[in-house]
């Protein structure tokens, strides 16, 4: 599918690894050759800073979408393409999604994990048909998907729908997945068991 902007949910802090920023860089470089804008939560630390400002050397298009509230503790990023400030967090996701063509999850801490959950829950739920990636960066999400693996052995994820997060190591190949992603192929809703798995 054509992939005019892609979100990327990331740190707010570059992690003990080298590695992780250096990633964060190619994917930047990988997305500015295809010509595939950022969309990211418009801070200017961690690796959010580090992959919004290799696109912006690059000549890439940036947009980011940000809080009100961590605009005054001056986390926001103001060489931007474009920057939204929003009222809180749900209209900051809402946005990010909005704008964006699929999805790429660096790693990072709670909140990255929270925005990749939400957008994979919608993507179940039928909200939206868009590609979901994980950059899995020196083997960060390991642990994750052997997690999700029990979770899908243990009957309260069908093995479609744990196919809807697509993973590799390198951005080059993760891009090249999302690119070949066909909007419909995956389900889109859910059956009444497979619902109940959704409940806390």
């Amino acid at each position: 599918m054509e992939l005019k902007s892609i979100c990327v949910y990331c740190g707010s802090a570059t992690g003990i690894l080298p590695r992780y920023a250096e990633a964060a860089r190619e994917l930047a470089q990988e997305m500015v050759k295809n010509d595939i804008a950022l969309v990211y939560g418009g801070g200017k630390v961690g690796l959010m800073g580090v992959i919004a400002d290799e696109v912006m050397r690059l000549g890439g298009e940036v947009t980011g979408v940000i809080p009100r509230t961590l605009m005054q503790w001056e986390v926001g990023h103001h060489g931007l393409t474009q920057l939204h400030v929003v009222k809180d967090m749900h209209e900051r996701k809402a946005m990010m999604a909005e704008l964006s063509d699929g999805f790429i999850a660096m790693p990072g801490g709670i909140g990255t994990l929270e925005e990749l959950f939400e957008t994979l829950t919608w993507a179940q739920l039928g909200f939206h048909d868009k590609p979901i990636g994980m950059l899995n960066v020196a083997g960060f999400y390991d642990g994750l998907l052997t997690f999700l693996d029990q979770v899908v052995a243990q009957g309260f994820l069908k093995p479609a729908q744990a196919g809807l997060l697509m993973h590799e190591a390198q951005a080059g190949r993760l891009l090249a997945r999302l690119r070949d992603f066909q909007p419909g192929t995956h389900p889109r809703k859910l059956d009444s068991d497979s619902a109940q798995s959704l409940l806390p």
